[in-house]
């Protein structure tokens, strides 16, 4: 067996528990929601599952071990993921409000376009923080009991299930956002969102920059 029915129910928890707490992904998952509705919030969770599973599949290859070891190649994608922050969280603090608010009228109207850059936008914003392949390493590895003879095997499927868990808790953020959309101050709460999330995104780029390759 590759994982214990009691290890596995334990992780689950843990994992639930790690999805609750705000960061980079949620950020951005609420907000599109915000703006977008239901489908742009769906949309986002897309984007991040797809640059989870790059994430995981890196770790299970052994990949992430280089990543972790590398300075230079830790470096170089920390940098472009804080730069892109960086640029996000600018982004959102000089939108004007009614012009923001009628882009995301216009990208709730259901094109295709829209929702592919929701998608890309989840996609980077997750694919690009190297901390989430080290959190990864550092974290399933400890829910793989040490005679398990296939443990990519086991590292993968933790790390699917990983997501899959994710997925009720980014849902219910979507839905409740949805739901405050609707409401009679939305509008007016959307024009403060755009600076708050922004203030938000700089300070996520602040500490992924700053932020040191762990020591093995």
């Amino acid at each position: 067996m590759l994982i214990e029915p009691s290890q596995l129910l334990l992780f689950m928890l843990a994992g639930w528990l790690l999805n609750l707490t705000p960061g980079p992904d949620v950020l951005y998952i609420i907000s599109r929601a915000l703006r977008g509705g239901r489908r742009a919030g769906f949309a986002a969770i897309a984007g991040i599952s797809a640059g989870c599973l790059v994430h995981v599949a890196l770790a299970s290859l052994g990949l992430g071990v280089l990543l972790a070891t590398s300075a230079t190649l830790f470096t170089v994608i920390k940098w472009i993921g804080a730069a892109y922050l960086l640029w996000v969280g600018v982004r959102l603090l000089r939108a004007t409000g009614d012009s923001t608010l009628q882009a995301d009228i216009a990208a709730s109207s259901g094109s295709a376009g829209s929702f592919w850059q929701v998608f890309a936008g989840g996609f980077l914003t997750n694919v690009l923080n190297p901390k989430v392949v080290l959190f990864f390493l550092a974290f399933l590895p400890q829910f793989i009991a040490p005679s398990v003879q296939n443990k990519p095997l086991a590292f993968a499927l933790l790390g699917l299930v990983f997501m899959v868990n994710a997925l009720p808790i980014n849902a219910a953020y979507v839905l409740a956002a949805d739901r405050v959309r609707s409401s009679r101050w939305a509008a007016r709460g959307l024009q403060w969102l755009d600076k708050l999330a922004g203030v938000l995104f700089i300070g996520f780029g602040l500490r992924l920059a700053l932020t040191a390759r762990p020591v093995a």
